[in-house]
């Protein structure tokens, strides 16, 4: 069964409308534009009026898996849906939605989720039509159209992904991951090469230090 879907202008978070609001229960909210979105430890998140998909979704929680695992698993969904033929979008640790563009990898959105009020509240913002000019970024933004990748409407799309996130419970796979094993990467406050993504959804590393397994909180810079 589909969840209700709210329909905003202008708002300063479509996280932040669900939060305000918990009597509003299990819901989507939807937005043309957001005055104050923010993103994964803090970043802001600009979003030019129509240019993209600023979503929130209050679904019956906790439950499920583990929140890194989960919030891989909605990115991975959208992703399908954003993506029906599945040969462009990707998965960047730990849940950024990512592509190869001339050789070089993009983001086009990202995701967060967090618990409020007896819901899980997943927020999701993918760049559509544009994309923000952050010259100082080591994965730049881009947007799907760039891509060529043909977008319907925002309701549908927000109806489409809302429906996937019911339930989480299956182990998804995205069309690629990165980093990939082998890789070395550099992070802010340390380097290593990667080993994997675990089954929980940690990234393993090898350090100086030895084998870490970090989570998403404990590292910010990842490239």
């Amino acid at each position: 069964m589909g969840l209700p879907l709210i329909r905003l202008a202008r708002v300063d978070s479509t996280q932040a409308f669900l939060r305000r609001n918990p009597h509003l229960g299990c819901c989507a909210v939807l937005a043309d534009q957001q005055t104050e979105g923010r993103g994964r430890l803090g970043n802001t998140w600009e979003s030019a009026h129509g240019t993209g998909l600023w979503l929130s979704v209050a679904l019956p929680g906790p439950g499920g898996p583990n929140p890194g695992l989960l919030l891989q698993r909605a990115m991975i969904a959208a992703a399908r849906i954003l993506d029906p033929a599945g040969c462009t979008l990707g998965l960047k640790w730990p849940n950024d939605l990512v592509a190869w563009k001339v050789g070089r990898l993009v983001k086009l959105g990202g995701i967060l989720g967090e618990q409020a009020g007896g819901r899980l509240i997943l927020g999701l913002g993918v760049n559509l039509s544009s994309a923000p000019v952050i010259p100082e970024r080591k994965i730049p933004p881009a947007c799907l159209a760039e891509l060529g990748l043909e977008v319907s409407s925002t309701t549908e799309l927000s109806v489409s992904i809302a429906m996937s996130w019911n339930t989480l419970s299956e182990e998804l796979k995205p069309l690629f991951r990165w980093p990939e094993a082998g890789m070395p990467l550099r992070w802010e406050d340390g380097q290593g090469t990667c080993l994997g993504w675990e089954p929980d959804g940690r990234l393993k590393v090898v350090t100086r230090e030895g084998i870490q397994r970090l989570s998403a909180g404990d590292v910010s810079g990842l490239g």
